[in-house]
């Protein structure tokens, strides 16, 4: 009986320093960045982000005119903008310099000089 109960007495108190390593784990994450971004023709706004390594980044994109992508193929990101929705795509940089990003779903005439920059920096 008193093994029994020190083995319970092991278990609960292994669930609780668990939950809280679970607990301290969540909230040392940081909350991620939002940064908007507009898709006209034929152009992004902003046309440059500077983000921070491995600082966590939501994208959060629309457009009025038709049906754009946003593509960053350095980081194999990409995602559909659709008139009217907000789209959102979540990136963590993991290398610094500079990276294109782009239209890859064919908008009109000037599609080919879509582009902006991203700058990753330490």
């Amino acid at each position: 009986m008193q093994a029994e109960r020190r083995r319970l007495l092991y278990a609960g108190s292994a669930a609780v320093v668990l939950a809280c390593v679970g607990r301290m784990t969540a909230l040392a994450q940081p909350k991620p960045r939002i940064v908007a971004i507009a898709a006209r023709k034929f152009t992004y706004e902003p046309d440059e982000i500077i983000l921070k390594l491995n600082e966590p980044v939501i994208f959060r994109l629309t457009t009025a005119d038709v049906v754009m992508g946003f593509s960053i193929p350095d980081f194999a990101t990409r995602a559909t903008i659709i008139p009217g929705q907000v789209t959102e795509v979540a990136i963590t940089p993991t290398k610094v310099g500079e990276f294109t990003f782009l239209c890859d779903v064919f908008c009109g005439s000037g599609h080919e000089n879509m582009d902006g920059m991203l700058r990753v920096v330490a």
